[in-house]
């Protein structure tokens, strides 16, 4: 994790990045046979959700931060493809919002139809991701599969701190 403790507003970006480190564990404890599972059928599937979590980040980063990381769409439309894309366009975004004077995150922008403070914005941005990614925590417990940590240990890591299996 990057230093941004001189920063009025570094602690939005520290959470942003631990948050991202979450996000993509959460993705990868799903097994590649699981990303068409929905648990009802109003519900998203696995891949649904994970494109929805991209796609709505690039949009909402783009239009309301003036944060533009391209193309939303990775390269391959699978669990791997949005892990890798996010990833990346999650760094860049760090780092231009790493970039931005204090003074840019009270600036105002429109959300969606009111005028928010950025800093509000990215708040709101990543409550959102974190109802994501609640909601594919429900997906592993119903698919039977283990859950990596989020803030702090789960029954499935013990007394350890696991964000991604495939790092441990």
């Amino acid at each position: 994790m990057s230093d941004t403790s001189n920063a009025v507003y570094g602690f939005l970006l520290d959470t942003y990045e631990t948050e991202v480190l979450k996000i993509t564990g959460i993705w990868s404890a799903f097994p590649d046979s699981a990303v068409d599972y929905k648990p009802h059928p109003k519900s998203r599937t696995v891949i649904e959700q994970i494109e929805h979590q991209v796609q709505s980040e690039g949009r909402w980063m783009k239009a309301m931060l003036g944060i533009d990381t391209g193309d939303f769409y990775p390269s391959e439309r699978s669990k791997q493809g949005y892990i890798e894309k996010y990833r990346a366009d999650a760094a860049l975004r760090l780092e231009a919002m790493k970039a931005k004077p204090d003074d840019w995150w009270t600036e105002t922008t429109t959300f969606f139809d009111v005028k928010r403070s950025k800093a509000w914005v990215l708040t709101r941005r990543i409550n959102h991701a974190t109802h994501h990614r609640g909601q594919l925590l429900v997906y592993l417990r119903l698919l039977d599969q283990r859950v990596p940590s989020v803030y702090g240990p789960t029954a499935d890591t013990g007394d350890r701190v696991i964000y991604d299996f495939e790092d441990a």
